[in-house]
């Protein structure tokens, strides 16, 4: 996020130092030792001297009338709004698709959060909205890691901000959707901050966090609730970049305080190594742009000035992308924004000039080039950094800005045939209230799908079951859990468990399994 102007850094490192170190303390391992404003032994500036928060770090104001022009350019190009968004009390935020096709979505700088569940027909348009349980102990964060676990489960961690006050806190909580309800979960031992640091499933299924000040990490026991600190060889802190996980099952990061660097996680070995040197330095006011994995197996990332690069996972090598281009006279960049991966391997991202300045410019990247598409009417009064966008199981794009206008992208495109998820098998029969195991091929897709970097991560490799009624049409979701795999693009046989909802209908109905917005090939079943 923000950062204070160079001659203010000496004022701001007096007076965030006793909130950074939490007293002084210090995990046992790891490679800082001290808050002083370096790392200790490796001689990188600590963000967290370096970092102005928001005042507060709300949604944008309406600064730009929107033309009926606007208005029709945005539905023309498959922009629609939502027939309805609650009255969320500062805005909303990060999506969080859950396995049973609903959507969690989290309020700016508050513990409330809302689900948005389809109609009957499987329409997200035109949704309905409910309540879920607040945050527990008053945990409001915002800017943080998130993850769906493999049993099902959401958890979160951190928060660079904490009810709209600069924190780096070290809070977390896991929901339950079966229970529906939240449980507090304690941050790795000796850990005071964790802050905007990022998060992600590894394709054994474990949990990884980062820590947002030093240059570890940790994985997650769910099952104990304990934590094991890891993170030989990382060159920098965690905080601000993006970790993509590739379908080796390593995952990548291109560096923001010791670029133009980048380096691989290897979790066979608990090892981070070199990936190599970028073409150009991707990083402006010590901000970059999303990772995306692309269908290829390759990796586009964009910066957070003009360039943007690619990154060849076969040969561990990195070559230049296209330019941003200049929109009205102002250069556009991705410092802070989101980019998803869309059905038919097209990537949609949000760009606008310089750092956390409007307006937003949607992007497509496709072989290696960039086009213009027209966004949704409020992008006029948007930074790419209040942008989120999240691929749905309809294989449409929801999309916040934190103001009250929700939309959904529908892209002209026809989704990619090697993407689809191919079930092997599926019982014939299934009773409602009931729990069955698929088993089949590109469960988890190709790619998280969604990326942006440290402040959201909304991955969604994992699968979701859908049902149709064959007589009515009428849509159900599964609930999904019980995940034997979380990696990316592989060929191996994975199953997943689902639940048939008790509310079926009964009858002939189709099934499908749905990875990265992509439906598998229907098979036939009768709901009993």
């Amino acid at each position: 996020m923000r950062r204070l102007p160079f001659a203010l850094m000496a004022i701001a490192s007096a007076l965030l130092v006793a909130a950074c170190s939490g007293g002084g303390t210090t995990p046992s391992t790891g490679t800082a030792t001290s808050y002083n404003g370096r790392l200790a032994n490796s001689g990188i500036a600590h963000p967290k001297f370096l970092r102005l928060y928001r005042t507060p770090p709300h949604p944008p104001a309406i600064k730009h009338k929107i033309t009926g022009a606007q208005i029709a350019r945005a539905r023309a190009a498959g922009w629609a709004p939502l027939s309805s968004v609650p009255a969320f009390p500062n805005g909303p935020q990060t999506e969080i698709l859950l396995t049973d096709g609903t959507v969690a979505v989290f309020d700016y700088c508050s513990a409330t959060m809302y689900r948005l569940t389809p109609d009957q027909n499987g329409s997200y348009l035109n949704g309905t909205w409910s309540s879920m349980p607040s945050l527990p102990g008053g945990y409001a964060p915002l800017y943080f890691a998130s993850v769906i676990l493999p049993d099902g489960k959401l958890i979160v961690n951190g928060g660079e901000y904490q009810a709209c006050s600069g924190a780096e806190t070290n809070n977390g909580a896991i929901f339950d959707p079966v229970a529906n309800t939240w449980t507090k979960v304690t941050g790795p031992s000796g850990w005071s901050e964790i802050g905007d640091a990022s998060g992600i499933v590894l394709s054994n299924g474990t949990y990884m966090l980062g820590n947002c000040c030093y240059t570890y990490q940790a994985l997650y026991n769910e099952a104990s609730g304990g934590w094991t600190q890891v993170g030989n060889g990382k060159a920098d802190t965690n905080s601000e970049e993006g970790w993509t996980l590739l379908p080796s099952g390593n995952v990548v990061s291109a560096e923001v305080f010791s670029e133009p660097g980048a380096q691989y996680y290897d979790p066979n070995a608990n090892q981070w190594d070199s990936a190599g040197t970028l073409p150009n330095n991707l990083t402006n006011c010590y901000e970059i742009g999303p990772q995306v994995l692309l269908p290829n197996g390759n990796v586009f990332i964009g910066g957070g000035d003009q360039y943007t690069a690619l990154y060849n996972t076969g040969s561990n090598s990195w070559s230049a992308g296209p330019n941003f281009p200049v929109v009205n006279g102002a250069q556009v960049d991705m410092a802070d924004a989101p980019a998803t991966l869309l059905t038919d391997g097209k990537v949609l991202m949000a760009t606008s000039p310089g750092c956390y300045n409007a307006p937003t410019t949607f992007l497509i990247y496709k072989n290696g080039k960039l086009k213009q598409v027209a966004g949704p009417p409020n992008a006029p009064n948007d930074s790419s950094y209040n942008v989120r966008l999240l691929m749905l199981p309809t294989g449409q794009v929801l999309e916040d800005d934190g103001s009250g206008d929700m939309e959904i992208y529908t892209s002209k495109g026809r989704a990619m045939p090697k993407a689809r998820p191919q079930i092997t098998y599926v019982p014939s029969t299934l009773s409602r209230g009931s729990t069955y195991s698929a088993q089949g091929v590109l469960f988890n897709g190709i790619s998280q799908t969604n990326f942006y970097g440290d402040d959201d991560s909304q991955a969604t490799n994992f699968p979701i079951v859908r049902i149709t009624n064959t007589g009515t049409g009428h849509v159900f979701y599964a609930r999904t859990h019980g995940f034997s795999f979380m990696g990316v693009a592989s060929k191996s046989s994975v199953s997943t468990q689902f639940d048939v909802p008790s509310g079926a209908e009964t009858g002939a109905s189709t099934l499908v399994v749905v990875a990265n917005g992509i439906a598998s090939r229907p098979v036939s079943v009768t709901i009993k």
